[in-house]
């Protein structure tokens, strides 16, 4: 009998020399609409186009709001495209196959219907313990190796209540988060998501996996408590808010699971389970398991885990290994908690449905290795997931002289680890005479080697050239930068008897002990005493070293290289003797500047010459960081070429920054008295409401003589031929391309920066990514103005001479809640700002009269850190203020607004406004604007204030609820 043909040839044409698996990626890439054209073309692509997976993704990536399965994802995708309903009827149309046969197709769908029931261990090789004492789990396992645990949860009340069907009655209208392979937030309500497991048949199925879920049902956290073998936790000293997400809600049913992965930021990890069976694998620290790859970015050392499902793992590469290459396994039954020490590869699958709690945290043991996950770099991050695998051939030829073994036992020299795998030939694969077999053999003998996961060896591969205040920040890291400091600082100062430990964590993350060498060296020259024990540790979040002694500050600037660091020096330093100029009333609430200078490395000995921002000092020009159009009398590094420096950096990719040969070993710092009191950021939960007005009344009448001073002069001139071309040099000052414009000359080089910044916005967005919605991604273009002009509402005078319909300001551009100085004082003259010094209390409680306690208040006094300094329209320095300090409340903002006074446009009856659509009108759109092109993640920061806003359609609906109390703002000029 004649088999029937095989009907893929004449079905897929040309594209039939590709792989089903590849034409099946591609089609991913398509819309709804396109896959439904291209089902119309044959049987077989008919097939393709209503694959489950292929509509799952589909569906995942267009969802914008709660998800509600309907019995198949081709169903519950097409109901979000909103079709005519007489189309319903053939969405679950049966398929007729036609003697198509796909191998993979097969494995696929066998994976979507095999049953778990007898897939697991008795017993496994993952030692199980009865509720150890903390010693001996400390000796014993925490930071060595995993242990199953009994007796943990036993008082639980979560034993009894976690089942599916209690937690329906309870919560079955509660959004839970769902887990996916994607950067965006799924949620489902809990009744939804109990039908979808009924009726689902997936591969890999999603599974509720939610970190807020403490938040969306708080009554849970009531029904279990952290073992005592876990209660050490050094994220707990971070407020709730600015912690990591550390504990996890996890209900999945059979076949679903977590994929091969390390823990984040290298915590260490305890897993309780309530209801079900899971079964673990598990591989020490460098042992990448077969069929996972380790992508580890060399700009910001962003890690990637390439990884199959873990049900695709266990039937198609488990059965591939031999006994001495198999994980470390085991079934966790109800009742048991898994230990996972910290930098552990760990993959799990449930094999029923099962419900568990699981944390992650931070102690004594892997607090080190935390700090050098988040140092700045690559290598190290490559080295802790990947080991030896994950060095090139020179790094490793650098290295093997500090390696734990002797490189004869790996035969062969020539080695490839770009992929940071173990490397297998593919069938067909040409094995080059010998030599592939070598190198697949000598990266098995990697493999296999045991691999040291001791701090001090794995610090070696720090890149000792990148400071953790200039490198790029990865976006995979736990915590952001400025928290990361915040929190070694909170530790630091709260927890003094681990100072010995903390002090090394902060050396490998922040290079503290190179910090503390330039201090030492600036408090020697200008006979300040040297820091003490306490005083050691650069302070708080802001974005330089910063230390605090007895009566002054000292200041290293360090952000974004020298030439930053300079024009943010020279820049200050210009302000203040303009203050002192025009006897500004804002000269009382800034810190008095005592010294500043210019510290450098030469020929292994730190050096100090002083500098107030005129002139250019020697070591300076050496650098070449001024070409002869930018030397100008007065303050060189002052506000205008600062200007041109933001101009020259705008629009450059994130990763990159602008050098200068030499530059990595001068600091420009500066030293201010210090302040008495505490800063806003620390007092932010203990002030009362009428406080809190207090300082945005102050704030609004800082800012509004911060934006009455006049500016210098204009410097830029920009002729024919720099509107045409740039300086080659990019560590020289540039020749701004400028289009001609009708805009003033101080106004020019502020539109010309924002249209730069405007050209990469949408890139910039989809970098950030979560919690930014990515249909508002896609809209970003079309809002934001073609070109930044239009919101200066430029007019022709009767002169004809062209004119601003605001003011050009000075802006602090960070006025944040770690900017912001407060003072002790009375009560009754704190709230009616009529404080003096004489009012100033040191004591926790004041005595009235007769007796009776006084609770202590606390006034606004001085704004901090003026290094951002720049010029342009005053809305920009509302941003920071209404979303960091305020966090988003409208009466502080009308408060703010009442002091402040002054215009934000200024009206005329003489001109004509260029642009008439009302957008350019609308103080609110101008906001918004600043915020898309701001250089920091202002977005973020909206939808994490207003998270209803994620499911927003359109950027005029977070532009009015955000902004929209500008638009009553009138103003009034003096």
């Amino acid at each position: 009998m004649e088999l029937p043909r095989d009907p893929r040839t004449d079905a897929l044409g040309d594209l039939r020399v590709l792989p089903d698996e590849l034409i099946c990626a591609i089609l991913d890439y398509l819309t709804p609409r396109d896959i439904a054209r291209v089902a119309c073309v044959s049987s077989v692509m008919n097939i393709l186009c209503n694959e489950e997976p292929l509509w799952m993704g589909q569906c995942l990536r267009r969802l914008n709001g709660p998800l509600q399965y309907k019995g198949s994802w081709k169903k519950t995708t097409l109901s979000l495209e909103h079709l005519p309903r007489e189309y319903e009827e053939y969405w679950g149309k049966q398929l007729r196959r036609d003697g198509f046969h796909s191998w993979f197709l097969f494995r696929r769908l066998y994976r979507c219907y095999t049953r778990l029931d007898s897939f697991h261990f008795d017993s496994g090789n993952v030692e199980r313990k009865d509720n150890p004492s903390l010693e001996e789990f400390y000796c014993e396992y925490d930071g060595k190796k995993p242990v199953l645990l009994k007796g943990l949860a036993d008082t639980w009340q979560a034993r009894q209540t976690w089942t599916i069907d209690q937690l329906l009655v309870k919560y079955g209208d509660t959004a839970f988060r769902i887990s996916q392979r994607s950067s965006s937030k799924l949620l489902m309500k809990f009744k939804d998501y109990v039908e979808y497991a009924k009726l689902q048949h997936d591969e890999d199925p999603l599974y509720i996996f939610d970190d807020k879920f403490g938040e969306a049902a708080p009554s849970l956290l009531n029904d279990y408590s952290v073992p005592h073998l876990f209660q050490e936790d050094y994220f707990d000293i971070l407020d709730r808010d600015l912690r990591p997400p550390f504990r996890w809600l996890i209900i999945g049913p059979e076949r679903s699971g977590a994929s091969w992965h390390v823990d984040p930021a290298l915590t260490s990890a305890w897993n309780t389970l309530l209801c079900g069976r899971k079964r673990w694998a598990l591989y020490p620290p460098g042992r990448v398991p077969l069929g996972v790859t380790v992508h580890v970015n060399e700009e910001d050392g962003d890690v990637n885990i390439e990884s199959p499902s873990s049900l695709q793992w266990w039937l198609d590469f488990y059965p591939l290994l031999a006994d001495e290459d198999k994980p470390i396994e085991c079934t966790q039954l109800p009742g048991e908690t898994i230990f996972v020490p910290s930098g552990w590869w760990h993959c799990v699958l449930n094999l029923e449905t099962t419900i568990a709690v699981t944390q992650n945290f931070v102690n004594s043991k892997n607090l080190e290795f935390v700090c050098l996950d988040m140092a700045p770099g690559y290598r190290h991050k490559g080295v802790c997931r990947a080991g030896l695998l994950a060095l090139d051939e020179d790094s490793f030829e650098e290295m093997k002289d500090k390696l734990p073994f002797d490189d004869d036992d790996l035969s062969n020299s020539d080695l490839i680890r770009k992929e940071k795998r173990l490397k297998v030939l593919k069938p067909g694969e040409d094995p080059e005479n010998g030599k592939m077999t070598n190198i697949v053999s000598k990266n098995y003998n990697l493999w296999r080697h045991d691999f040291s996961y001791d701090i001090n060896f794995l610090t070696l591969f720090l890149d000792k050239e990148r400071d953790h205040y200039n490198s790029p920040w990865s976006s995979g890291n736990c915590i952001g930068q400025r928290e990361m400091r915040d929190w070694l600082y909170r530790l630091w100062v709260g927890k003094p008897g681990l100072r010995d430990l903390i002090w090394k964590g902060a050396c490998i993350a922040l290079d503290a002990g190179r910090w503390l060498e330039c201090m030492v060296k600036i408090c020697a020259y200008h006979n300040l005493p040297s820091p003490t024990e306490f005083e050691k540790l650069p302070v708080g979040t802001g974005s330089n070293p910063v230390y605090l002694l007895a009566d002054s500050v000292v200041k290293i600037f360090v952000e974004g290289g020298l030439e930053a660091s300079m024009y943010g020096l020279g820049t200050e330093l210009e302000f203040h003797s303009l203050l002192s100029k025009v006897k500004s009333p804002m000269q009382n609430h800034i810190p008095e500047v005592l010294a500043s200078g210019i510290l450098y490395l030469e020929d292994g000995s730190y050096k100090i010459v002083p500098w107030d921002g005129s002139g250019v000092p020697d070591v300076i020009v050496e650098c070449g960081l001024l070409s002869d159009i930018c030397k100008v009398d007065g303050f060189p590094f002052g506000i205008w070429g600062k200007k041109q420096y933001e101009y020259r950096k705008a629009g450059m990719p994130i990763h990159e920054s602008i050098t200068s040969v030499g530059s990595s070993r001068i600091w420009p710092f500066m030293i201010t008295k210090r302040c008495k009191g505490k800063i806003f950021a620390q007092l932010r939960e203990t002030l009362i409401p009428e406080e809190e007005l207090n300082l945005a009344s102050f704030l609004g009448e800082q800012l509004r003589y911060l934006h009455l001073l006049p500016h210098p002069t204009s410097t830029l001139i920009f002729s024919d031929t720099e509107q045409k071309s740039e300086c080659q040099n990019t560590s020289g000052c540039m020749k701004p391309v400028l289009d001609k414009s009708n805009l003033p000359a101080e106004w020019e080089i502020f539109v010309k920066t924002l249209n730069r910044k405007k050209k990469d916005s949408s890139i910039r967005l989809t970098t950030w990514g979560d919690p930014i919605p990515s249909t508002l991604i896609e809209k970003v273009d079309e809002y934001i103005p073609d070109d930044f002009a239009k919101l200066l509402n430029v007019f022709e005078d009767e002169d004809d001479s062209s004119r601003v319909c605001k003011s050009l300001s000075w802006i602090h551009s960070d006025v944040m809640d770690d900017n912001v100085h407060m003072e002790p004082c009375c009560t009754n003259s704190c709230l009616n700002g009529t404080s003096k010094s004489a009012d100033l209390v040191d004591n926790r409680h004041m005595n009235d009269s007769d007796g009776s306690v006084e609770r202590k208040s606390w006034r606004p006094t001085h704004i901090l850190d003026f290094s951002d300094l720049s010029l342009g329209d005053p809305i920009y320095d509302l941003i920071p203020i209404y979303l960091d300090i305020f966090r988003g409340d409208s009466h502080l903002l009308k408060r703010f607004l009442e002091s402040y006074k002054l215009p934000f446009v200024r009206t005329s009856s003489h001109h004509k406004s260029v642009e008439r659509g009302d957008k350019f009108r609308r103080l609110s759109y101008h906001a918004m604007c600043y915020c898309i092109v701001h250089d920091e993640n202002i977005l973020g920061a909206i939808f994490s204030i207003w998270s209803d806003l994620k499911t927003a359609k359109s950027w005029e609906e977070i532009e009015h609820t955000v902004w929209g109390e500008l638009n009553n703002y009138q103003g009034s000029l003096f």
